[in-house]
């Protein structure tokens, strides 16, 4: 005799959430109003809509540091966001948080991005200075808003209010004039919900030591170098201590591994304490008070200089810098190209450029993956390719 299916029900899912999450069955709601999900929560929905969806997948072949044909086990774009999402879980659990907002808000948060990274995103916000900008964090709200084509009903990937807040992690004044609702905090002075918040410290843990592990992998980074840092030479020290026989590359993963632990740790620690001090009571009460999700000032001094090496010692590094002027050429001449012939674009993307100008031609460049563009800009300016 088989047993009857067990009813999924979003309030025991939800149960041990602490009383300053975001709830599903509380959700501001989608803009196109829809049934809600039998089996799952509308924020599993979410999350469930964006790992389907076209730009989540392109991600695979989008930049993190390195260019996507200079090796297959460097971070990409689309593992950076597992790795985000992992930490983030693991943060929100601590908390009490709603785990699955936070993956929502993890997986999509790059999803606007360039290929070729920073300097993809640098060089096509140049190119569309005279018509608005452009900046990733606003296209990834592009991205699940509007320019992915999976429904029939809508377009866009018509997520909760909470995910789609969450992605919108900055935002100029004039900019949150026009997009309304998602992003009227930016105008009132309040924050985001503080699974958002986790979202965004979890990002930084994840690309800081990734990319200890790519610069060193890469042979950028030196070794003796990064022990000038103090976080890094703190941690590598004790795994030597305890390992004294360890080779060289499991030194390095042990060390980032503890590393991401201490930052973990320090992350919930602090955020608890404030939490205590705070004493939230509802989502409002996050919103109104001040950040919530940090570290601890000791911590925080640490990754600062983390991230000052890093910028000088890796993402200046002359090989990647060479990268870097390559990126914005090409990025720079496919934008002038189109942008002087729209002929030269698929038929549906040349009309929609006649219809929106050159913010179409930004949205076909940065759903672009790195060696597409690269074909592209080959078959544009290479003579012989066609």
């Amino acid at each position: 005799m088989t047993s009857a299916a067990i009813p999924f029900s979003v309030a025991d899912h939800e149960a041990g959430l602490a009383r300053y999450a975001a709830r599903s069955d509380a959700t501001r709601g989608r803009v196109h109003a829809e049934d809600p999900p039998a089996s799952r929560t509308q924020f599993q929905r979410d999350r469930d809509r964006i790992i389907h969806s076209t730009a989540f997948r392109r991600l695979e072949y989008k930049t993190q540091v390195f260019v996507n044909h200079e090796g297959d086990l460097f971070r990409t774009r689309l593992t950076h966001s597992l790795e985000v999402a992992q930490i983030a879980r693991s943060v929100a659990r601590s908390l009490r948080v709603n785990e699955d907002l936070v993956e929502a808000i993890s997986l999509a948060h790059d999803l606007g991005h360039t290929p070729f990274g920073h300097a993809g995103q640098d060089a096509l916000n140049e190119c569309m200075r005279p018509f608005g900008g452009f900046e990733h964090n606003l296209q990834s709200l592009r991205v699940v808003d509007v320019l992915e084509e999976r429904y029939g009903a809508f377009d866009g990937l018509n997520l909760c209010f909470e995910t789609r807040e969450g992605i919108l992690k900055h935002c100029s004044p004039d900019n949150a004039r026009q997009l309304g609702a998602v992003a009227e905090r930016f105008l009132l002075r309040r924050q985001s919900t503080i699974e958002a918040q986790v979202a965004n410290l979890a990002d930084e843990i994840a690309y800081n030591n990734h990319d200890i592990d790519d610069g060193l992998r890469s042979g950028l980074l030196q070794p003796e170098r990064l022990d000038e840092v103090p976080l890094y030479a703190r941690h590598r020290e004790a795994v030597m201590a305890r390992m004294p026989g360890i080779s060289p590359r499991r030194a390095v993963h042990e060390t980032v591994r503890h590393i991401i632990d201490t930052l973990v740790r320090d992350l919930t620690q602090e955020t608890a304490r404030r939490i205590d001090e705070a004493r939230p009571a509802s989502v409002d009460d996050v919103r109104n008070a001040a950040p919530l999700v940090a570290f601890s000032g000791s911590i925080r001094d640490e990754q600062d200089e983390l991230k000052s090496f890093l910028f000088a010692n890796l993402y200046r590094h002359p090989q990647v810098m060479r990268m870097t002027m390559k990126a914005r050429r090409i990025v720079g001449d496919l934008f002038a190209a189109f942008q002087e012939e729209p002929r030269l674009l698929p038929v549906e993307h040349c009309e929609r450029v006649q219809r929106e100008g050159p913010r179409a031609i930004a949205d076909y460049i940065a759903g672009m993956t790195d060696r597409y563009a690269i074909r592209e800009h080959r078959r544009l300016f290479a003579i012989g390719e066609f």
